[in-house]
């Protein structure tokens, strides 16, 4: 078992920094959209994992991030660190693993840029992340603590997952919770179901998508009285990201939507990913936005930005974009 040193963002505590706690993989996207995995001619291999990407997401835009997981001690495992560390992100949190592969998802885009998913976990390096493993010192430091669901679905990852979540809430961070539903890897719809809410009234800020608030609630609607179904007396903010038509937000005193850019999709792997890592990275700048709803709103336009960007390209981590990008989008 190696424990990565690995700190090139600087402790980035006084300044605020976004902990990213999760998976890291390879996604293998066809080279050609619209086919299956089996009419594929080929693959690209392209660096994923919904917490790795919003981690680099919020340091592609300036702010300082940190990235905690476990990753198979091989070719694959070795060029992802590799990719935290040319990104700027902080990967002192970073386990690698000798006797475990590093995850891998092969990707099917569709015709429209939408995608599914198989992947080769069994197990893999992030599913045997233990509490011992945890770099505490560096959870503490979060402003932000990010995490998914993914690391819920088996042990040890999972009590490591609820350790995490515990001691940076201890330490003061605000928690954030993008469940990332990802079906194919739960056991069943309804573990799934269970496991993600299980966690649902521990964290300050959630983010699902349309599709995820379908499959939580069990309505096949996104109007306002379906998404406070959602809502716990924890919360500070949550969203509910509406693809190309933008996002909608509630918090105990107001909510409303905000309207995304027009782009010509052609991957939309990442921009998820690349909206909480604007919204997380920007929340650390200046607070007072989970209260002002003009703040808020200004803030939810930047992150519709960034996750609108994110679909012009293939790949996840290649198309996230840099603050000049985002800027240009926006005005």
């Amino acid at each position: 078992m190696v424990t990565v040193n690995g700190d090139s963002a600087g402790s980035g505590a006084s300044s605020g920094i976004v902990v990213s706690f999760g998976e890291m993989l390879i996604d293998f996207v066809p080279t050609v959209a619209g086919v299956s995995l089996a009419e594929a001619p080929g693959f690209l291999k392209a660096p994923g994992g919904a917490p790795a990407n919003v981690a680099i997401a919020v340091a592609r835009l300036g702010g300082h991030c940190a990235f905690v997981g476990k990753l198979g001690d091989d070719e694959f495992g070795r060029m992802l660190v590799a990719i935290l560390r040319e990104n700027g992100v902080d990967y002192s949190g970073v386990t690698l693993d000798s006797g475990a592969r590093t995850a891998l998802a092969f990707v099917t885009l569709r015709a429209d840029g939408e995608r599914e998913f198989m992947f080769y976990r069994n197990p893999s390096a992030d599913m045997l992340l233990t509490e011992a493993e945890l770099n505490l010192d560096l959870i503490r430091k979060a402003a932000v603590f990010h995490y998914g669901s993914i690391s819920l679905i088996t042990e040890p990852c999972r009590s490591a997952h609820l350790k995490a979540m515990e001691v940076a809430k201890q330490a003061g961070a605000l928690l954030s919770y993008d469940p990332n539903l990802r079906l194919p890897l739960w056991p069943s719809a309804r573990e799934a179901r269970e496991k993600i809410l299980s966690i649902w009234d521990q964290a300050d800020i959630i983010k699902v998508s349309d599709v995820e608030l379908e499959f939580l609630t069990g309505e096949d609607s996104v109007e306002d009285e379906v998404a406070m179904k959602l809502w716990r007396p924890n919360l500070t903010l949550l969203l509910v990201t509406l693809g190309e038509k933008g996002c909608k937000y509630y918090t105990k005193d107001f909510h409303g939507s905000v309207e995304s850019f027009f782009v010509k999709q052609v991957d939309t792997t990442g921009a998820g990913d690349a909206f909480v890592g604007a919204l997380l990275g920007k929340i650390i700048e200046d607070r007072s936005a989970l209260q002002d709803e003009e703040k808020l709103k200004e803030l939810l336009r930047f992150a519709n930005a960034c996750g609108a960007i994110t679909t012009t390209k293939k790949g996840a981590i290649p198309a996230l974009p840099n603050l000049a990008e985002v800027l240009q989008l926006i005005e």
